[in-house]
């Protein structure tokens, strides 16, 4: 039954899962430090840039950003706020609902997340490597997401 769960399993889950967080913590720290050090972003307004770059037409709703960030409405506010003052996005309005907010990638904004992308990926290999080096459960994940991406 889906609701009965052995102890043994939730043991197993829980270990497994904080095994994860921790692997989590360890690569976010990692991206976080080198972002900010060799480009002078921080990692939400590199994932901002990045799903911005992504986007057609250059461009994202301000609650689509948020939730592709996992941010609430404030915390994207304030973060686009940011980015709008080192002139790396811009806003406008929705051409058919004026309440409506795109935030816009600029030129500027298209360069620095093409110059951070190569720290962003050597950070990132990096860090798992690392992780995986003194974790073989967590080598194995990586192993297999890795043949398979």
């Amino acid at each position: 039954m889906p609701s009965q769960v052995s102890a043994g399993k939730v043991g197993t889950d829980s270990t497994v899962w904080n095994r994860m967080l921790l692997l989590h913590a360890h690569v976010e720290n990692r991206l976080s430090t080198a972002l900010q050090r060799r480009h002078g972003l921080g990692l939400s307004e590199y994932r901002a840039l990045s799903f911005l770059d992504q986007a057609e037409n250059d461009e994202l709703r301000m609650q689509e950003l948020a939730d592709k960030l996992g941010l609430n409405q404030s915390s994207v506010t304030r973060l686009v706020g940011r980015l709008n003052s080192a002139e790396f996005t811009y806003r406008d309005l929705c051409p058919d609902d004026k309440r409506g907010v795109y935030t816009v990638i600029t030129d500027a904004g298209r360069r620095r997340y093409q110059e951070a992308s190569a720290t962003y990926n050597e950070t990132l290999s990096a860090a798992l490597d690392e992780v995986a080096a003194t974790d073989p459960a967590i080598a194995a994940i990586l192993a297999t997401a890795r043949e398979t991406a």
